[in-house]
């Protein structure tokens, strides 16, 4: 048996003995015991994946005809905020997206320049927690690029995607966000995507800018995205949990 399976079977032995010491301290501090074990578990799971599966591994892509005929749009398909659907009626004419937070040159760039950037473009299969799937093609801007132009700041550990939508459709609803560490961030396949099948993307698929994280479930793919921020923790993030889902219940980490 190789020594490196050796150390992931001891991580894995030591890190279910730290569950227990972490629901017993939650419990101490008024947490039940259910909680204490979602975050423990949903950790583990995040630490297990990113021990034996190599960084850069890519989710598997797949061929033109392997396509489907219907793509769900699900989640908002048409944000009813102001600020929108001013974008949306001058078709993204005036759209600028940020880059700022805990970066060294905050960046704010229209849609002509992200296609200015190099593209890629990938066929994946997307999975809905709600448990159907379906392929698509998009082509985007990698993270990364813009990551690297606007130049992170050492204490940066996690980027936050900040939405023009409110599932609420209405005007003063929280708007939609979600976040992904830097791991993901910079992998390969997560690509800011503002074309979809061969063209520009509609409005019920997240115009005028995605987000394609392919290695995690379909709600941390945020749509109609307006600022990109890098943080240092949870803290200054919308939420306490890292997402508008996350927040509400599902676990920030959705890795498949």
């Amino acid at each position: 048996m190789s020594e490196a399976l050796l150390n992931r079977r001891s991580w894995i032995a030591r890190a279910g003995a730290a569950v227990g010491v972490l629901t017993l301290a939650a419990c101490q501090r008024g947490q039940t015991i259910s909680e204490s074990l979602r975050v423990s578990a949903e950790a583990l799971t995040r630490r297990s994946q990113r021990l034996l599966i190599p960084r850069e591994a890519l989710a598997p892509e797949y061929r033109p005809q392997d396509i489907s005929p219907f793509f769900k749009p699900n989640g908002s398909i048409d944000p009813a905020a102001s600020d929108y659907v001013a974008l949306r009626d001058a078709g993204f004419a005036n759209y600028r997206l940020t880059v700022d937070g805990l970066v060294e040159r905050p960046l704010s760039l229209s849609l002509a320049e992200l296609r200015e950037r190099p593209s890629r473009t990938q066929i994946t299969k997307h999975d809905c927690v709600e448990g159907w799937t379906a392929i698509g093609q998009w082509t985007g801007v990698r993270l990364e690029t813009l990551l690297d132009e606007a130049g992170l700041k050492p204490e940066a550990r996690y980027i936050v995607f900040h939405c023009f939508d409110a599932l609420t459709q209405t005007e003063d609803g929280p708007r939609y966000y979600e976040s992904i560490d830097l791991v993901d961030a910079r992998h390969p396949q997560t690509i800011l995507a503002y074309d979809m099948n061969r063209e520009t993307l509609t409005v019920p698929h997240g115009a005028p800018l995605r987000l394609r994280v392919e290695r995690q479930l379909g709600y941390k793919q945020a749509k109609y995205i307006r600022r990109i921020e890098a943080v240092e923790s949870f803290e200054a993030m919308p939420g306490p949990r890292g997402g508008y889902w996350p927040d509400r219940g599902y676990e920030w980490y959705a890795g498949i």
